[in-house]
């Protein structure tokens, strides 16, 4: 009898620890789907919360995207392969870091494609020429669910402009103006995108591209206004270790100039998670809250492309500049 007795207390211990640290919906959040997916852009289309993320793998299995969808920021449907390879001909590895805007009840997709690389970059092989050729694509669709079309049959950006490896797109639309912002290997650029998102409106001395690097950037480009003022943000550090981590600068028109005024979200010792970046930012509809959508690295981590796609609540000072950012499993879907 007293050996079932402790078994019994035992048992109720031990269901009681589980039950305790047994995540649960209202508690948990974070990470807002399962997988692997990295690089995440969140946009609000009407009455819906979408979020478009690379499908985080070796290179030459990263060739196709999902995108996911919410009303509520914590129940989400999975859209699978809105685009792959039977739709990009051109694409052979590495689809990544897509960006969606729409216009004219259509929405177009722009994404990076086959990492391409050129001579005298430690990932150049001449003897092998999958990426020798690619760039930023442009895709379109009638839905934000797809399916996605390419638009041009080939990349919209295939050349190094001032430097910089075209990827790692974003979109901003300002009073009629579509300013594209991209660029890795630590330079962005900024264009302006004709009416039919074919091409590129030169700047007033001729170049379709200028330079806007600002100190410390290396990829990931991001743009949002709050109060009238521009908010231009970048990923710095690795993105295949725990230095990355998200800059900022403000300025009073999207052009910049920017000035770097600092971090607001890196791993520090005692997280929850490493390698947070490559970020997006969302404003509730009809409120001045903010969401910032992000990879990070759970811990332990075991694999390079082992990232997951969270959001955390983004806050200001009365200045307008941003609070740091905390990673939390909780998320932002409950109050």
């Amino acid at each position: 009898m007293k050996t079932k007795i402790l078994f019994f207390v035992g048992n109720v211990l031990l269901i009681g620890w589980t039950f305790a640290q047994t995540p649960t919906e209202k508690q948990h959040n974070n990470p807002i789907f399962d997988g692997w997916y990295a690089d995440p852009e969140g946009i609000v289309f009407g009455d819906t919360y979408w979020v478009y993320p690379t499908f985080s793998d070796d290179y030459d299995k990263q060739l196709h995207f999902d995108a996911f969808s919410s009303k509520d920021l914590v129940h989400w449907e999975k859209h699978e392969r809105i685009l792959d390879t039977t739709k990009i001909k051109w694409l052979r590895q590495a689809l990544w870091a897509p960006s969606i805007i729409g216009k004219d009840e259509k929405y177009y997709l722009f994404f990076g494609a086959n990492d391409i690389q050129r001579p005298g970059r430690d990932g150049y092989d001449p003897n092998n020429d999958i990426n020798h050729f690619g760039g930023i694509g442009v895709a379109v669709a009638n839905s934000p669910s797809g399916p996605f079309e390419d638009l041009l049959g080939k990349p919209l950006i295939s050349e190094f402009h001032n430097n910089a490896q075209p990827i790692d797109q974003f979109v901003f639309e300002d009073e009629g103006t579509y300013y594209f912002f991209y660029g890795g290997w630590s330079h962005c650029n900024l264009g302006r995108l004709n009416a039919d998102f074919t091409g590129f409106l030169p700047w007033e001395d001729g170049n379709l591209f200028k330079e806007v690097t600002p100190e410390g950037y290396v990829e990931g480009p991001f743009m949002f206004k709050r109060n009238g003022i521009y908010y231009f943000m970048w990923s710095e550090g690795g993105w295949t270790n725990g230095s990355y981590k998200v800059a900022y600068a403000m300025a009073d028109k999207p052009t910049g100039p920017y000035k770097r005024i600092g971090t607001i979200l890196e791993s520090k010792e005692g997280d929850i998670a490493t390698g947070a970046g490559h970020h997006s930012v969302i404003r509730k509809p009809g409120t001045d809250e903010w969401i910032i959508v992000y990879h990070r690295r759970p811990i332990p981590n075991l694999d390079r492309d082992h990232r997951v796609t969270c959001m955390d609540k983004m806050e200001f000072n009365t200045d307008g500049t941003i609070k740091p950012v905390k990673m939390t499993f909780e998320g932002v879907g409950n109050p």
